[in-house]
């Protein structure tokens, strides 16, 4: 079995590699319907099904904080908003681009995986608890807002409807 090893603690190796989606896609499956986005999902074979992949990768003038004019039913996005700068104004962004009734659906690192921390992976800006992105939903707009704890893949989701 290959770790990844930082400072004595283990984590699984492929969490250095990219397309943590997979764990969360089962289950934004029940909430991501209609036509959406899938923000820094890295290779499109890797998006959500069915999504607009974004990505700053492709050869294509989208990225995080600059979308196509459309509203959609959804935005799916995984393991992106740490990379960003502003990730508030991201989210903020990310909210006017989702319809009435649309759903928000994040899957993010979590705080206690210590290899992600931008201090140590300086491919990240910021680590997350559930609870900062759950208030941040709570105060911009979103009703049914619902969210995990640390999973195996030292992630977590966080998702809302927008009003």
């Amino acid at each position: 079995m290959q770790v990844l090893d930082y400072k004595g603690d283990k984590y699984p190796n492929f969490q250095s590699i990219g397309n943590a989606s997979q764990f969360a896609i089962p289950y934004a499956k029940h909430f991501c319907k209609g036509f959406g986005y899938d923000i820094g999902c890295m290779k499109k074979e890797w998006s959500y099904p069915g999504s607009i992949a974004i990505d700053l990768d492709f050869d294509d003038p989208w990225d995080a904080n600059h979308l196509p004019d459309d509203k959609m039913d959804y935005i799916f996005s995984s393991h992106c908003l740490e990379h960003v700068d502003d990730w508030v104004g991201t989210l903020l962004y990310w909210t006017e681009k989702i319809k009435t009734g649309g759903v928000l659906f994040l899957y993010l690192p979590h705080y206690d995986q210590k290899y992600w921390r931008p201090w140590n992976n300086r491919k990240h800006k910021h680590v997350f608890y559930p609870e900062m992105i759950v208030d941040f939903m709570k105060d911009n707009g979103y009703t049914n807002i619902f969210s995990s704890q640390r999973d195996l893949n030292h992630s977590f989701i966080a998702l809302g409807e927008k009003v």
